[in-house]
This record gives structure tokens, sequence and C-alpha cells, in this order.
């Protein structure tokens, strides 16, 4: 019986189940497929990072001119592997408080995000937001990922359709161009207002690094130019991590925070978890839900979302993929079965023939045998045969 946890430290098998899914989904929606029209190719598309604010300095690995490696702040140049990275370089001034209550508010701002792109969409186009669904669509997948500071960001593939989705051309007017400027007006001006702790009010944006690039357009990625498999293979890689990521071995939730003590994870992502405890005590942030999601460091969005019109959808794979197994099934025992109804909207039920023989013997049944010596003219010589049934 598959578990179906999508986590890679849980269960490798059925994680990468979920990655290939995963794949499968972003690509149809990139070139077409299961259900999407390959004209969506044509479509203007671009893959966005959306990243969370600065809440104190952390060990990082700057890059100078030509991508040459520069010293941290510390002082040093950290490895790609070294646990330093992401750590506050002075964690009694980090603001752990906010960086929690920004994980648990990412999944709004992203909503409000989407909000002020198709305002943003239709501004650009000169049309109002009620003409703008009659020419045109938003369509998008998204999934999040643990910086290694702990704080969740956006990986998205944003796509301009026509009315319909997908199967519909967009205007004239829509352009990669037109887009990216959208993503980058919208991104700004989104906003989510937190809570009043201590007298200090809490507000959330996205961080200043917003990367926006057209997919198979002329921007490039280390010289290479980016593609729809590239883009896909991205995303769906981070489908099957969480904060296990940023703190090591926690990935289920915590019953006591006394288990904190037994655990193997880093200072930076203990102290982010208590700091989620703490505040989940809390009546007025009760709605956050804090403690469920302290091992998630407070974020408790969905890792993987997308509008309805993007392309096909996870349920629609797992069916394909038990369809396909039970039908194998039927052919190792030499069964027919009934091929299921064509979903492409032609309501035609086709049947599926299995062209599959296996040899039985040759000559008469007993029955057989005794109508053909019943039917022969007396006299004439009985044909006999050897035992054995029918082929069929």
């Amino acid at each position: 019986m598959r578990c179906g946890n999508r986590r890679t430290t849980r269960c490798a098998a059925c994680a990468e189940t979920y990655r290939r899914d995963t794949f499968h989904l972003i690509t149809a929606g990139l070139r077409g497929g299961k259900g999407t029209p390959e004209t969506v190719t044509s479509h203007p598309r671009v893959f966005a990072t959306f990243t969370a604010p600065s809440f104190g300095p952390v060990h990082n690995r700057p890059t100078g001119p030509g991508g040459s490696a520069r010293p941290c702040r510390c002082g040093k140049r950290h490895d790609q592997d070294d646990t330093a990275l992401g750590t506050p370089l002075d964690p009694d001034r980090y603001d752990y408080e906010a960086a929690v209550l920004w994980n648990a508010h990412a999944g709004m701002l992203w909503r409000r995000f989407t909000i002020y792109l198709r305002r943003e969409v239709a501004k650009r186009a000169g049309l109002t937001q009620r003409a703008f669904r009659h020419f045109a669509r938003v369509s998008f997948a998204k999934v999040a990922e643990y910086q290694k500071r702990g704080a969740v960001h956006f990986h998205a593939v944003i796509r301009l359709d026509g009315p319909t989705g997908g199967d519909s051309s967009p205007p004239a007017w829509a352009t990669a161009e037109l887009l990216t400027d959208a993503i980058k007006a919208a991104a700004g001006k989104a906003r989510v207002a937190g809570p009043v702790l201590d007298e200090r009010a809490h507000s959330f944006t996205f961080g200043r690094q917003l990367d926006v690039r057209t997919i198979h357009g002329p921007d490039f990625d280390g010289g290479r130019e980016l593609t729809d498999r590239a883009v896909a293979a991205y995303i769906a890689k981070y489908a099957t991590k969480g904060a296990e990521t940023a703190t090591g071995t926690l990935d289920r939730r915590l019953r006591f925070v006394a288990e904190l003590a037994q655990l193997d994870i880093s200072p930076h992502a203990e102290r982010m978890i208590r700091t989620a405890w703490a505040l989940g005590a809390r009546k007025d942030l009760a709605h956050l839900r804090l403690r469920a999601w302290a091992h998630m460091l407070g974020f408790r969005g969905h890792f993987s979302t997308k509008t309805r019109r993007y392309s096909t959808t996870l349920g629609a794979l797992r069916n394909a993929r038990a369809e396909w197994r039970r039908l194998q099934a039927a052919i190792a025992r030499g069964e027919n079965h009934p091929q299921p109804v064509d979903n492409n909207g032609s309501g035609e039920e086709t049947t599926l023939v299995l062209a599959h023989w296996s040899f039985v013997g040759t000559g008469l049944d007993p029955i057989e045998r005794w109508l053909s010596a019943s039917l022969a003219e007396p006299g004439t010589p009985t044909v006999t045969s050897t035992e054995g049934e029918t082929a069929r």
C-alpha cells in the first residue's frame, strides 16, 4: 500500500512518483499534451522566482563580475556545502519572529500577488478588470522552496492564454514583455497586513530579488537557453522537498517542544521552530496554527499549486497510471478488458482488442468427434483425431 508521502526523506519511492507527476504536469502546460493543446508553446510564458525579504544579515556566497566568488561579510569564502550558509551573522539581532510570520503569511501574499497581476495585465492592455476576462486569462503553476535561511520563496511558470485557457490563443497585445512588466509591478504592490505584537505592526511583502525570465526567449542561463524541459525539471525537483532542506531531519510534526533536544538540527533551525512554538501559544495567532506547522517553520500553504486551466491535474495522472496498471495486469492474465471512455470531449467509447494468443492444442474435442461420427455416411471410415482442445 503506497503511503503517498511527497517528501524524499520519508518515502523515496512515493516522492519520486510525485516528482515525475509534477514534471509531467508542468511540462504539459509548457509544450502541450495530456489534454493541453500543443499551441501553448506560442503563448507568452515566463519563469519567475519570488524571494523573501531580509530579516537580518546571514552568511552567503556573494559573486562579483563574471561570477567570481567574493568573501562573505564574515570575511570568509564559504563552500557550497558549508553548513554556515544561511545562518545569521548575529543570531541575537536576527528577526526570528518576522521570519516565522513571513512563512505563515507567504501563501496569502502569493494569492494577493495573483490578484494584482491580473489587474496589471489588464491595465497595460487598456482594459477594465471585468473586460479582461473576455480577452485573456493568466495561468500559472508554482512550487515553494525553502532557502537555507529557512524562509520560503516561490518558483512559478506564468502564462498568458486566451479567454478559455490554453486551448485559445491570446490576443495580439499579449507578449512576454508585457507579462514581465506586469509581474514586476504586481510583486511590488502585493502586501499582506500581519499581526500587531508588542506594539509592533507586521506587514509582509516579497523581497527585492525578483527574477523573471522568458522561456525560449533571449534570456540565457549560464549560456544555455531556458527551455521547457529545464524549467519543468527545476520546479519538479523542489516539489518533493520541505523544511527538512533547511532543518535537516525534521520532516514531521512535533508533539512536544522538548523533542527538539533529541533531534539533529542546526541551532538556527531550532530557534526558528521554538519561535513558531512560542508564537503558537498566543490566542491572537491561533488562526495561523503555528504549533501544528512549527516543523515547517510556520509555512502552512500548499507546496505545489496551479490554476485550473494551466494543464492536467495530479489526480488525472494518478488515475491514468492506475488504469494502465489494471490493463497490464489484464493482459498478463489473457483477459479482454474494455478501454476506458475517452475524456477528450468526443464522448465516444471504444473497445480495447487484445491480440494475445496462446497455443492450447490441435484436433477435435469429444463433442465434435461424436458429431463428426454421427454425420458420416454408413460404411465411410471414421477419421480419428488426436486428443486436445480447440485453440482460442
